[in-house]
């Protein structure tokens, strides 16, 4: 029997995937280098307070603000240094053990869980058959055991490290968004990997806590420190006392049967897995919604009634997932669903698809992706809708011409023009409507007057100039040449004086809104003032000729020079009248002409008072 123990002792020691390990296998990190900077101070201040002593200073206690520990803590300070570079690798691991459980092992770093026993340590037969079987098991959400490091005094098991620490870690870092795909993520992991150890000889945990759940780099949860009733049985070692809080996670009839507490059981499991289910829904520890010691919770879950559970809000979780919950908790360890039924029942709470956290990662990304496309797409329309709306908006302002020039940074050089036609009308009578109106109902008054004289003007070849309080002006032939402009103009103001006869003011409905318009024909200039509010202006004395048409007109007439009425008597239709010579500020006498209609316009026209 001792031949087959050493033996089997020997090749568990030999070849790549040995399990027996020793200190010499590992790298431990050097204690000195884990001394903290305050550490580092308060040694180099004990060495000067004790020169200081020794030569007649003050005594250390009456220095309390320099130096908060003993000169005896630079005695313990120094200590594991000195052990650590004076002896092998022995001493290494034992310091290393009291300061850290990490180490590296083939280059990876690794989790050493110490085992708790008493004297000099020796591995047993049965403790080299459990340490098999729990070797061989490898599943993607159970954290594999490396093997059994064997020091006689610290003795300790060897799992792959988990960079991001226990699921309790991860729960209580607010910095740490988890909704509710992250947190079923973690839960799937664990119900996944509970499901195989319950399939395999080892057969229990016996220990579940959100403890021994770690997260690795990859954000999968695995299960740890499995196994371990039935290697501390086949060690004969007692298992570690546990405090009232470490309990929390056992289930009742465990609880008063600590013989079936130190095996465990799979209803217990499930029980455990339920309280663990509620740390990651609620995102605190157990039962931390009653407030009651873990020693009172210990007591009324061992005697019910009352039956005590934790309390879960409606909303902190699909119903399906609080009911699954509370399946794994009944008080009837029957009652209870296995982890095959809760795989199952998680299936149907992740609609069937096989859900970790990387493929969670990767439906967000794409989900988000989708939505980011969708909407660039909704921002781009409404940037083409506001583009548009600008574009109309300066065109109104500009023409169409100057304001592509204008978007592009290309300079507006003014432009000559051989023959134009403008057209000007005043509001006569303005100053007696503004006296009775407030200057509200004023602006409203010009506002719906211009608006309908805008959408008129639409149907021609023209372009607006700009209004100046009740003065509008137009012209045709520019920006854009057209050989038909005094044709143009003259048709629509015909459209405007029949739009001013049928205009109602809102404020003084009996009073009629008699237009008086001006007409002539000649050459123009035309071109962009101003940077800050650029505007369209025309140039010349055409420009002055056309305003003293409308000025020296009359109340709903149109009055037109000679050099307009030719371009109409070239058109024909044309019904006009001669006014005879009329005298004009600054050109003296010339032959001007009423409009009185249009062959094929057949708009009523308001009547006009007589002249004078």
């Amino acid at each position: 029997m001792h031949v087959s123990k050493q033996l089997l002792k020997k090749r568990m020691s030999k070849g790549p995937y040995k399990i027996l390990l020793t200190p010499s296998d590992f790298v431990f990190p050097q204690v000195t280098d884990s001394l903290r900077v305050d550490e580092g101070i308060e040694a180099m201040l004990c060495c000067w307070l004790q020169q200081l002593r020794e030569f007649g200073g003050p005594e250390v206690a009456e220095r309390p603000d320099l130096l908060k520990g003993s000169f005896g803590s630079l005695q313990h300070l120094a200590r594991p240094a000195t052990l650590a570079g004076s002896t092998g690798s022995l001493a290494q691991a034992r310091s290393y053990l009291q300061a850290d459980t990490r180490a590296r092992y083939n280059g990876d770093l690794v989790q050493l869980k110490e085992l708790p026993v008493q004297g000099t340590f020796e591995l047993k037969s049965k403790a080299m058959d459990v340490l098999m079987t729990l070797h061989g098991l490898r599943h993607e959400n159970v954290n594999p055991l490396l093997g059994c490091l064997v020091d006689s005094s610290r003795p300790a098991l060897v799992f792959e490290w988990c960079s991001r620490g226990s699921l309790e870690d991860v729960l209580v870092q607010d910095e740490i968004k988890l909704d509710w795909s992250f947190r079923l993520s973690l839960l799937t992991d664990l119900v996944r990997g509970m499901r195989y150890l319950h399939t395999t000889p080892v057969r229990v945990h016996g220990y579940l806590t959100s403890r021994n759940c770690v997260i690795d780099a990859r954000w999968v949860l695995k299960v740890t420190d499995y196994g371990l009733p039935a290697f501390y049985e086949a060690q004969n070692i007692p298992p570690p006392c546990k405090s009232a809080r470490d309990l929390l996670w056992t289930a009742p009839e465990l609880l008063r049967n600590p013989a079936l507490r130190k095996q465990g059981s799979q209803p217990g499991d499930v029980y455990s897995f339920g309280i663990v289910m509620q740390e990651v829904v609620v995102r605190g520890e157990p039962f931390c919604m009653l407030a009651l010691s873990p020693e009172e919770i210990l007591e009324k879950v061992k005697r019910p009634p009352p039956l005590i559970r934790p309390s879960v809000s409606k909303g902190a979780a699909p119903p399906e997932a609080i009911n699954i919950m509370r399946q794994c908790w009944a008080e009837q360890p029957d009652m209870r669903p296995d982890f095959g039924a809760v795989h199952d029942l998680f299936k149907k709470l992740n609609h069937g698809r096989k859900v970790n956290f990387v493929d969670t990662m990767f439906q967000m990304l794409e989900k988000y992706s989708n939505n980011l496309e969708e909407l660039i797409r909704e921002r781009t329309e409404q940037l083409d809708m506001e583009k548009k709306k600008t574009e109309q908006l300066l065109n109104r302002m500009l023409p169409s011409s100057v304001a592509d020039k204008l978007k592009l940074g290309m300079p507006v050089d003014p432009e000559d023009f051989r023959e134009v036609t403008i057209y000007f009308s005043d509001i006569v009578g303005f100053t007696t409507i503004s006296a009775y109106s407030t200057p509200f109902q004023v602006v409203d008054l010009l506002n719906d007057l211009y608006t309908c004289f805008d959408a008129t003007i639409n149907a021609y070849n023209v372009y607006k100039v700009e209004t100046i309080g009740d003065a509008y002006m137009v012209v045709g032939g520019l920006p854009v040449r057209i050989t038909d402009h005094a044709d143009q103009v003259a048709t629509m103001a015909l459209d405007l004086l029949h739009q001013s006869g049928r205009f109602r003011i809102r404020h003084l409905p009996g009073t009629p809104l008699r237009l008086r318009i001006g007409l002539h024909t000649g050459p123009c200039c035309a071109g962009v003032v101003g940077l800050t509010m650029p505007r369209y202006c025309l140039f010349g004395d055409t420009v002055n000729t056309a305003s003293r048409m409308e000025s020296t007109g009359s109340a709903w007439r149109i009055h037109l020079s000679q050099a307009t009425k030719e371009q109409l008597d070239k058109v024909g239709g044309y019904q006009l009248e001669y006014r005879g010579e009329t005298d004009i500020k600054g050109k003296g006498k010339m032959h001007t002409y009423w409009l009185l209609s249009k062959a094929g316009f057949n708009k009523e026209l308001p009547v006009p008072p007589p002249i004078g």
